[in-house]
């Protein structure tokens, strides 16, 4: 964490579940921080307890991302304080399980504003800054899903590769200017995104990361110059196996896990 010790990092979804874990990692290494999630209550707790915990700034600025206008909020509000970033982490996300042509469109559509939409507008806000510093990184929370088709999470998994393929892209584009970026693909982790997209009947059955790791392996593989890193050897093997077997199989096969009615 001495890479970002004294600096200032923006964490998008820092209210809970894998933000809450990129806060508390980065404060105990002495990050300074802008928590911004829609739960002011919440990101309020979080940062006295990590300032008072490791005498290290910490700013709240609360946001919806699935307002278009949320991005340059943010950026606005880092820029009000005279803060300059360094570390951008896109965690924000959200899924929905259930068959496409029944969930609801709004919900969809903000989907791929939060999980898409949301991440190329911060990262555009941001990197103009770190290249002309010639300093600063960039992690975005892509998802073992982005690497297959998965049906009745259809929209979520194509989000989640569109987060992957951005990072892998932008990595390359900005190697010259000194920065990073990195993909962090978790598998199933303990959080609240199993409730939200309403698939608790799969998470009692997966095993699970903690937070706490999955955060440490991002900073870890940004740190050390990965374009992305998979959380997890069971993980990495399942995305890594896929790639000798015809997609069209692969989909089929997840298909019958997550039908509807299967796990219930």
């Amino acid at each position: 964490m001495d890479d970002w010790r004294g600096k200032w990092a923006v964490i998008t979804g820092a209210s809970a579940g894998i933000g809450k874990a990129f806060a508390e990692e980065l404060a105990a290494g002495g990050t300074n921080l802008v928590l911004t999630a829609r739960r002011g209550d919440r990101l309020q707790e979080i940062a006295k307890k990590l300032a008072a915990q490791h005498k290290i700034r910490a700013e709240v600025c609360v946001a919806d991302l699935t307002e278009p206008g949320a991005p340059k909020n943010i950026f606005d509000f880092s820029k009000s304080k005279g803060i300059d970033v360094e570390l951008l982490i896109n965690n924000a996300g959200f899924g929905s399980y259930g068959e496409f042509a029944q969930d609801a469109l709004p919900r969809l559509l903000e989907m791929v504003q939060v999980n898409c939409t949301a991440v190329v507008h911060l990262t555009r806000l941001y990197l103009p800054e770190m290249i002309a510093r010639k300093r600063g990184d960039v992690l975005i929370v892509a998802s073992t899903a982005s690497f297959q088709g998965v049906p009745y999470i259809s929209t979520y998994a194509a989000t989640k590769a569109f987060d992957l393929i951005f990072a892998e892209g932008l990595a390359e584009e900005v190697k010259p200017h000194g920065l990073r970026v990195c993909a962090l693909c978790p598998g199933s982790t303990t959080s609240e995104f199993h409730e939200v997209a309403n698939q608790t009947q799969f998470a009692a059955k997966q095993k699970q990361e903690s937070a706490e790791k999955v955060a440490h392996t991002g900073l870890g593989a940004l740190a050390a110059g990965k374009s992305y890193v998979i959380s997890g050897l069971g993980n990495y093997l399942g995305a890594n196996m896929q790639r000798v077997v015809p997609r069209r199989l692969v989909t089929r096969i997840v298909a019958g896990m997550f039908r509807p009615g299967k796990q219930r």
